[in-house]
């Protein structure tokens, strides 16, 4: 079975037109589906409308948040009830196109497990485009997953990747990234990209911003999750060296000002290489001990399935 998730908020004009799509898909080609529309949190009438196509398909079903959660929530909590083997994530908005399944599908045949949408063709407003070419050439460079549209609402994963992937805050969108850090293999697949018909964007210009944040977080998991104090460690290492060689030259200066009266330098505590020192030294310890912290933390309540395995073979 394919489970395909859609997580929904005030997008009560598309509903409809969009499981008449998903219904048309699956049965031109023959693909065993499961829909799941997630509200989260919608004001519009969305929730009245997925109950009607719940009652009407037996296939659909619908999950309803008390509040606005965000869209990694609702994703979570509609890959916690796909009873399905593979994942399809995709937008309510109908620019996500339901007739590239079958493609995804085929793609994901080929010997992938993760095949994320590639948008080739936009149809987005500039002041989305481009910041958003921006931020997938670093999100491609920072973790080394070659990517072109590591936005794209439209994924084909398998559901083990929802059992080993956390999604919070807005880390939906680094699902390819995650999903590589844990050995699975990512491919990109060319898809259609639609306008939009209803309703408006969800984002704003601060949405860079957010992602650019999130970058650095999921650089920082998918590097040293597992030894925070690699990371920690290192900058806590170069920066109490640092303070350690300017305080040991000043040492050295006064201990000369005092064998050597001839020696004419001014007064020590003066310099400001002693104020530099010192907070470096400061900042290089609390790295360490934070990375001490860090790594005890992983190290009581961190995941114990360390290595995800993909299948065993027996010999009697």
């Amino acid at each position: 079975m394919l489970s395909v998730v859609v997580p929904v908020f005030n997008e009560n004009e598309s509903l409809r037109e969009l499981h008449g799509e998903l219904k048309s898909v699956s049965a031109e080609h023959n693909i065993d589906c499961e829909f799941l529309f997630v509200d989260d949190g919608s004001n519009d009438g969305s929730w009245q409308i997925i109950q009607q196509i719940a009652d009407e398909d037996p296939r659909a079903k619908g999950i309803r948040f008390r509040r606005n959660f965000g869209k990694a929530a609702a994703l979570t909590a509609g890959m916690r009830a796909a009873s399905g083997k593979n994942i399809v994530m995709m937008d309510a908005d109908l620019q996500d196109d339901p007739a590239e399944i079958p493609r995804l599908l085929a793609k994901q045949a080929e010997g992938f497990d993760v095949v994320n949408g590639w948008k080739v063709r936009r149809l987005d407003p500039w002041h989305k485009v481009y910041p958003s070419r921006v931020f997938n050439w670093m999100a491609s460079t920072l973790t080394g997953v070659k990517l072109h549209d590591h936005n794209c609402g439209l994924k084909l994963f398998p559901s083990d990747v929802s059992k080993e992937v956390r999604l919070y805050g807005e880390l939906h969108r680094f699902i390819p990234i995650l999903a590589a850090s844990r050995g699975f293999t990512v491919t990109e697949l060319e898809v259609n990209h639609r306008e939009r018909q209803f309703g408006h964007s969800k984002y704003g210009v601060r949405r860079f911003m957010r992602g650019l944040l999130d970058l650095i977080t999921v650089r920082f998991l998918t590097g040293f999750g597992n030894r925070p104090q690699h990371a920690l460690g290192a900058v806590g290492i170069l920066f109490f060296a640092i303070g350690c060689l300017g305080l040991t030259y000043l040492g050295g200066l006064w201990v000369a000002m005092r064998l050597f009266e001839a020696v004419k330098v001014e007064d020590i505590g003066t310099r400001p290489l002693l104020a530099y020192s010192i907070a470096s030294t400061l900042l290089g310890a609390q790295a360490l001990t934070l990375g001490l912290l860090a790594e005890l933390i992983v190290a009581r309540t961190g995941e114990h399935d360390t290595f995800s395995v993909s299948e065993t073979t027996a010999t009697e």
